[in-house]
């Protein structure tokens, strides 16, 4: 190689680098998005799907898509190539970069379809996806497009003028309709819609990761666009250029409208518009000018939002946007090539003579093989093994059902869920220091000590309640009893459920007209803490009054006692409640009224048997 050539591999290989730094980018944005319950498959299908997706691009992908042509629909050379030849030094660099592009694609479906799909399922649809969908199609619109003609023929798309420079459909299209498909498949999340369709939203673990995921990923659009140029030449810097122009018109466009209409600045307004800028300028970064990247990026903002809007409609549940995204921002960005191309700068004879046209094409024939076989190859592949986690599977999270794997979040609610299902408040949560997770966890456990505590006192003070023979019972401010009183309470007072009763009221069915209107004065000053608790106590009507109580159909006559106690705030300036302590004297009243029947009998008998005064003694 001269000194160019070592530059421009170089270049390309760091273009590469880049992209492949964009997989980092895509698994922090799925994570942030998506629940801590599925964080662990989440990690393991964003690395999975790139060394599935770089293994199946190297022994078949790459053939099918840059190899010798066959008619312009599939490429028929350079299987499991051996690039370790001096002059294959410039192919593995080719390919390299290529193989990048190529796990781009298909980690846009793991977002899509994030938190329902079976790890088993998703590595199958990632390596057809691979192998198949995305090189064929790929054929179709680069092929030949090789730098050093590394193979013969074009692609029937590359000859009847489709452009897409850097894969705005070739990439993220193609990536979008299979995520489209599966999620056609695969249903919503459950929870996701509600029964009359309103779309209920599924708040992600970590918004910050997010929007750091996507500050890598315009980062790697750098080399994904920059890098398409396959050499360093003098486009480089005006391609980076306009692709950093519609990344931001396409987060401020998405931003301002979309807080027209919702009312909020949503945080994922701000994150797809910038992505769906970046999606729609890479077809054509190398052929506008940065004021037209300017409006294909603030169209493709706008683009963005209305998809989403109408996924919500149609109850189709994208966990991340993908779709909005990347198909719709594909197929905008595709067609902008068609509007604002530079024909001197692209250099074709399109078919019809209109570029638009020629576009329109390789968008519609995108939309035919990629969604088509993607649609029929998941269905048929779901009937055998079905792609979807159970619903309890779902409702557990994939980190544990999937992978055996948990973590801390998760060991909470576990122990949090099964205290709920048990009683048992004895259960204590593992603390794991130093972490936030194992603060709340400790916290929790103290919390949980004391409620214990509270449990064992009130089942305490419940079996007192239950087997004090007086009635006791609190009397709140409004004069309503209390709950939670004494069951010798109902029984006294011949009154089921007193919870809620005006005591006043109450009182006033079993009582004296004037005894009850005594009560009634006695109990407000009860509540009126200027007045001396011990004086106001000397005034109590009840000390011993007769009530007639319900019994059976009709009433009895009963002799109560009743005594009444203040319960005051921490302060002691404020009646809280007033505890009523009610005794039934009635059997005691008749006991006592028999005594005395006796006692008066004995003494008549008594009198009746002493002599008369003259009366004759007997003798002796």
């Amino acid at each position: 190689m001269n000194v160019k050539e070592l530059i421009d591999a170089l270049w390309v290989t760091v273009a590469a680098g880049l992209v492949f730094f964009m997989q980092a980018g895509f698994s922090m944005v799925e994570s942030g998005l998506t629940r801590n319950k599925n964080s662990i498959n989440v990690a393991i299908k964003n690395l999975t799907d790139l060394g599935v997706s770089l293994l199946l691009f190297w022994a078949v992908g790459f053939g099918l898509m840059f190899g010798d042509s066959r008619g312009g629909l599939v490429g028929m050379s350079h299987f499991l190539t051996d690039f370790s030849g001096a002059t294959a030094k410039s192919l593995a660099v080719f390919f390299l970069f290529q193989a990048m592009f190529c796990s781009t694609s298909a980690t846009i479906v793991s977002g899509a379809v994030a938190e329902r799909m079976k790890y088993s399922s998703y590595i199958i649809s990632t390596a057809f996806m691979s192998a198949v969908i995305y090189p064929i199609f790929g054929h179709w619109a680069w092929g030949g497009a090789g730098g050093d003609a590394i193979a013969l023929g074009r692609g029937w798309l590359a000859s009847i003028g489709f452009i897409d420079f850097a894969g705005s459909t070739v990439v993220h299209s193609v990536g979008g309709y299979v995520s489209l498909a599966a999620l056609l498949v695969l249903g919503p999340r459950i929870g996701r819609f509600g029964k009359d369709g309103k779309p209920n939203k599924i708040q992600g673990a970590d918004i910050p990761m997010s929007v750091a995921g996507v500050m890598v990923l315009w980062f790697g659009w750098i080399g994904f666009n920059g890098g398409s140029t396959l050499a360093m030449t003098s486009a480089v810097p005006g391609i980076i250029l306009n692709t950093c122009l519609a990344a931001a018109a396409g987060m401020l466009s998405a931003l301002f409208l979309g807080w027209m209409v919702t009312g909020l600045p949503d945080v994922n307004f701000v994150m797809n518009g910038s992505l769906a800028g970046l999606v729609a300028i890479t077809a054509g970064c190398h052929c506008v000018s940065a004021p037209e990247s300017i409006v294909i990026g603030i169209i493709a903002g706008i683009v963005m939002l209305g998809a989403s809007f109408l996924l919500e409609r149609l109850r189709i549940d994208d966990a991340v946007g993908a779709i909005p995204v990347h198909l719709a921002g594909g197929i905008w960005g595709t067609l902008a090539v068609g509007i604002f191309g530079d024909p001197a700068i692209l250099g074709t004879n399109p078919i019809g003579g209109s570029q638009i046209l020629a576009q329109l094409v390789g968008i519609g024939a995108c939309a035919v093989w990629a969604f088509g076989l993607a649609f029929l190859f998941l269905s048929i592949l779901n009937l055998i093994h079905p792609m979807r986690v159970t619903a309890e599977q779902e409702r557990i999270g994939l980190n544990v059902t999937e992978h055996g794997a948990s973590t801390e979040i998760f060991d909470l609610l576990s122990t949090m869920d099964e205290q709920a299902r048990t009683g048992d408040l004895s259960k204590r949560l593992a603390v794991e220091p130093f972490t936030e997770i194992g603060q709340i966890a400790s916290l929790y456990n103290k919390v949980m000590e004391g409620l214990e505590s509270n449990t064992i006192a009130r089942d305490e003070y419940r079996d007192i309640f239950d087997n004090v023979s007086d009635g006791l019972f609190l009397i709140d401010p409004t004069y309503r009893i209390c709950p939670n009183y004494s069951a010798a309470s109902e029984r006294i007072l011949g009154t089921r459920g007193l919870t809620g009763r005006n005591v006043k009221d109450l009182f006033s069915e079993m009582l004296a007209p004037d005894k009850a209107r005594l009560f009634a004065d006695f109990i407000e000053l009860m509540f009126d803490p200027s007045h001396s608790e011990r004086s106001i106590a000397s005034m109590n009507p009840l000390t011993a009054a007769h009530f007639t109580v319900p019994a059976g159909n009709g009433r009895e006559p009963r002799l109560l006692g009743c005594s009444f106690y203040r319960v005051y705030d921490g302060s002691k300036e404020r009646v809280l409640h007033v505890m009523a302590v009610i005794r039934d004297d009635t059997r005691l009243a008749v006991l006592a009224k028999e005594l005395r029947t006796l006692r008066a009998q004995a003494q008549t008998q008594a009198q009746g048997a002493v002599p008369a005064q003259g009366a004759a003694q007997p003798r002796s």
